[in-house]
């Protein structure tokens, strides 16, 4: 059935105020309902206990509080956990909560698939189907706290502490969904992480950049993950169309960047294709002739199901990071995280399509065996 109500999740501010408006209420109204909504975490209308009877039945005639259902749940031995969330529209997506030492970050997708075709991702080769809309990406936050009990916000000693949006999908190529949904998880008075604790990672749309460091605010990391434009037009291939030149400078450009908040280059290792000294050397000379307040984060290269690319062995990675180190850069090796649950950077895909997978290489498989003569 067509939903004709309108979801109170994903309105800003300014349009919870005119929502409120639209059925004869005062603004003061809107900032009650967005600590009901954002602070509390109330999933019912009928929960928000400082608004009369009679407000809880007109809001429920026009507005209802959509939450994301959770199809799977999964938690890795090493405490990481995974949710597969199933859209009102029957689409999947996935977030990731990385749990750490007094921290954790959650890692929340933008779009339903992606559109980049990175050759090294899994995510990658999942088509690109839509953006989120804001409601989508703020109810993964939202699912997130659910889960992990951290209602109301702002409670000391809580686990989700950083947003990374490294989940599916571009998220320059949803900027104005992924704005929005930004600015509602940054209110003070709401689910509160602040822009310091954001961290919005690009493949290199170039264009918008800049815009993101001036209307989003906060910071950036980049999948650069090759030094050379030959080998990175393969690796992230939009790459062709904003090539090295184009992207170091937007970085170098980018407001903000400075020693004290540089800008992260992610670097997934791959073996025998971008793991070189060589390689190491020139990141450290396109960093310094581009003059990038950077720091690198070097990510083994997590298998999937189907991929031509091997992990770079421990020697080579480590060489790798003694290189930069030594150049004087800082470059921490990312201990893979969530590998059992398919939960690794670059691992993310909703489970609707690994099922097609699983059942094309199963059909493929029959197949074959049944072309096989029957031996003697």
């Amino acid at each position: 059935m067509t939903q004709t109500r309108t979801n109170l999740i994903g309105l800003t501010r300014e349009e919870l105020t005119d929502a409120m408006a639209s059925i004869g209420e005062k603004a003061f109204r809107a900032k009650q309902i967005w600590h009901w909504l954002y602070h509390q975490g109330v999933k019912n209308i009928s929960d928000m206990t400082s608004l009369s009877k009679s407000l809880h039945a007109k809001m429920e005639e026009h507005f209802y509080i959509g939450r994301l259902e959770v199809a799977r749940h999964l938690v890795s031995v090493d405490g990481s956990q995974k949710w597969l969330f199933r859209l009102e529209d029957g689409n999947e997506i996935e977030s990731v909560f990385i749990p750490d030492e007094g921290r954790g970050a959650l890692c929340i997708s933008s779009q339903v698939g992606c559109s980049l075709n990175c050759d090294f991702c899994n995510t990658g080769t999942q088509r690109i189907v839509r953006n989120l809309t804001p409601a989508e990406i703020v109810g993964q936050l939202m699912a997130a706290r659910d889960s992990l009990n951290e209602w109301p916000s702002g409670v000391d000693g809580r686990l989700l502490t950083n947003i990374v949006m490294m989940g599916m999908g571009e998220p320059l190529m949803n900027f104005d969904n992924v704005k929005k949904a930004l600015t509602i998880i940054k209110d003070g008075e709401g689910t509160a992480i602040s822009r310091r604790r954001i961290t919005l990672s690009t493949a290199g749309v170039v264009p918008l950049i800049a815009r993101c460091g001036d209307e989003i605010e906060v910071d950036l990391a980049v999948s650069l993950h090759a030094a050379r434009d030959e080998l990175r037009d393969i690796l992230v291939p939009i790459n062709k169309k904003y090539p090295l030149d184009q992207l170091l400078k937007a970085c170098a450009a980018y407001p903000g960047a400075r020693n004290a908040r540089r800008i992260t280059m992610e670097y997934v290792m791959i073996k025998d294709v971008n793991d070189s000294p060589e390689d190491a050397r020139l990141l450290a000379k396109l960093m310094r002739q581009y003059k990038i307040p950077a720091k690198f984060n070097l990510i083994p290269f997590n298998p999937w199901p189907g991929t031509n690319y091997e992990t770079s062995s421990n020697n080579a990675v480590h060489k790798f990071s003694r290189i930069l180190n030594d150049l004087g850069f800082s470059a921490p090796i990312r201990q893979p995280r969530g590998r059992d649950i398919m939960a690794a950077c670059g691992q993310l895909k909703s489970d609707s399509e690994n099922q097609k997978l699983k059942a094309l290489a199963a059909k493929r498989k029959a197949e074959h065996d049944a072309a096989e003569p029957l031996s003697a």
